[in-house]
């Protein structure tokens, strides 16, 4: 496994429920700003790794479900994200600034 991919994978576990993050955003926590390419490929590999990594969480930097061909079926994202109470529009969330969530709010840099 790449240490990369387990750094990442240890950020995405610590975005709150009701809340979701950016690929860039977890990119530059991790000091590899121009990595965003790179998260989203550990983000597609999530689910090999472990079941519990909520990559649902994980969207691009205008609040768009781009994983979303990643999952299960088509919709599985979407459905886990208004689960926890997320409106999602035309694969957009709504009210992303609200919903986003920064990893250095919260986190030492691991």
């Amino acid at each position: 496994m790449n240490d990369f991919y387990l750094r990442v994978y240890e950020v995405v576990q610590q975005i709150p429920y009701g809340k979701v993050c950016t690929y860039g955003d977890i990119a530059a926590f991790l000091g590899a700003k121009s990595s965003s390419r790179l998260v989203g490929y550990a983000m597609n590999y999530a689910h090999h790794y472990d079941s519990n990594i909520p990559a649902h969480r994980v969207v691009n930097r205008n609040g768009m479900l781009t994983g979303k061909f990643h999952f299960e079926t088509p919709t599985l994202m979407q459905q886990l994200l208004e689960n926890e109470g997320f409106i999602i529009e035309k694969d957009s969330i709504q009210d992303f600034d609200n919903k986003r969530w920064y990893p250095d709010s919260l986190l030492e840099e691991i």
